[in-house]
């Protein structure tokens, strides 16, 4: 089994955290679309064997009325009302789709993350549109990791395991579902859970860490995993459980 350990986001700049991690998801990819020019320099900046994996686009995932459209730096973002997010099946949304996979295959990437937010209901119109989406993308030979929220287990296995995506999971607070036909694992840590809400500002023990390496050891099928912090204390951390695992004899 290979870990790949790293941050969801760029803590110390490009070229200072690839000396350090050897692995990235990059979240602007999210806001807004880089031009191609753009990710090529990213994938010249870093060593040959960084891995890069990205966040799909929000007129994938997200409809206008999210307050993350902001940094989108479109400005007539009425004229997208009804035809983005949620997966709906639209030219809008597989043209999102198309660029993103540009920017995958341009950094070399393995995995594409696409995040639904939480007002992606387990609805029957959601599950059609999302059976819609993946059954007509082209992929290339980019994997997907689904991350769903609120989702019946039950549900969210059935869709991954028809498609063939990654169950994404934060391992502290749920099972992993699915591992897709090329037995991948992709896990984003965000902190701690109180009532119900994250507490991104928590820095894991190492007594967690620990934890956390047993918890992947015990998934026996899979043949890589990336894990990925996404708190305040991300850099730190991703850097402790490195150390842990070189010391227990990973690469």
């Amino acid at each position: 089994m290979k870990i790949y350990v790293g941050c969801c986001g760029i803590p110390q700049g490009l070229s200072k955290y690839s000396q350090v991690l050897k692995v990235v998801e990059i979240n602007s990819t999210f806001y807004k679309l880089p031009q191609l020019k753009t990710v090529q320099k990213w994938r010249e900046m870093v060593p040959k064997d960084f891995i890069f994996t990205i966040k799909a686009y929000q007129g994938i995932t997200h409809p206008i009325t999210s307050p993350t459209w902001r940094k989108s730096g479109i400005r007539e973002l009425e004229k997208l009302k009804d035809k983005v997010g949620f997966l709906k099946p639209t030219n809008e949304v597989f043209q999102f789709w198309s660029e993103t996979l540009k920017i995958s295959t341009t950094l070399n990437s393995p995995i594409c993350l696409i995040q639904l937010p939480a007002s992606f209901k387990e609805s029957k119109e959601n599950i059609e549109n999302a059976g819609e989406f993946f059954s007509a993308i082209e992929r290339r030979k980019v994997s997907i990791a689904l991350e769903l929220r609120g989702w019946s287990q039950e549900r969210f296995r059935e869709i991954c395991q028809k498609f063939d995506l990654i169950s994404c999971t934060d391992l502290f607070e749920s099972e992993p579902l699915w591992f897709s036909e090329r037995e991948i694992g992709y896990f984003r840590l965000h902190g701690s859970y109180e009532k119900g809400r994250i507490n991104y500002n928590y820095k894991y023990t190492q007594k967690e860490l620990k934890w956390l390496i047993r918890k992947i050891e015990s998934l026996q099928k899979l043949k890589e995993v990336y894990c990925f912090f996404n708190n305040f204390w991300m850099w730190e951390d991703a850097i402790q459980l490195q150390n842990l695992l070189k010391m227990e004899g990973y690469e």
